[in-house]
């Protein structure tokens, strides 16, 4: 059974779900939540309120590395990119091609672009730290203005 919870974040509403002591999901919630409570953690489980934790010191500026049991659900060829991603170290950027190279195929880059907007856990699994080649920041999903502003939060400009 998937365990969820939502909660405003700099970025906006973020909901994180777990299912059998493993994150699946981090995304911006879309739906009005209406007064949805933010700090009530009675029913929710104890990693929940750990990547809760966790998401809270990384928009302080306080964490730069998460340490959260992870289990996204993807393709193969999606898994081997989403762990790419998660080498990218904080504050720094890498191309598409970058990561296609990481995983041994230079040749799939767009493959790498598809599999990179289809990260189910956005911030913990770094996709915003990829890049055009040019250094153009746009393709992502949740929009430039929040990946820029994610940038800079890991640049210290936030």
């Amino acid at each position: 059974m998937e365990n969820r919870y939502v909660f405003q974040s700099s970025i906006g509403m973020l909901k994180i779900c777990e299912e059998n002591g493993s994150l699946t999901r981090l995304c911006l919630q879309q739906e009005d939540m209406g007064g949805v409570p933010t700090q009530n953690f009675e029913k929710h489980s104890d990693l929940l309120y750990e990547a809760y934790t966790q998401l809270n010191e990384y928009f302080a500026g306080k964490r730069m590395k998460f340490d959260l049991p992870l289990k996204a659900k993807g393709t193969a060829f999606q898994q081997r990119v989403w762990q790419e991603l998660l080498k990218i170290p904080y504050g720094e950027t890498r191309s598409y091609e970058d990561i296609a190279v990481g995983i041994g195929n230079r040749r799939a880059v767009r493959a790498v672009g598809q599999a990179n907007g289809r990260n189910p856990i956005m911030i913990i699994v770094p996709c915003h730290r990829v890049i055009h080649k040019s250094g153009s920041i746009d393709g992502f999903a949740c929009g430039t203005e929040i990946k820029r502003f994610l940038l800079d939060l890991e640049k210290g400009k936030g």
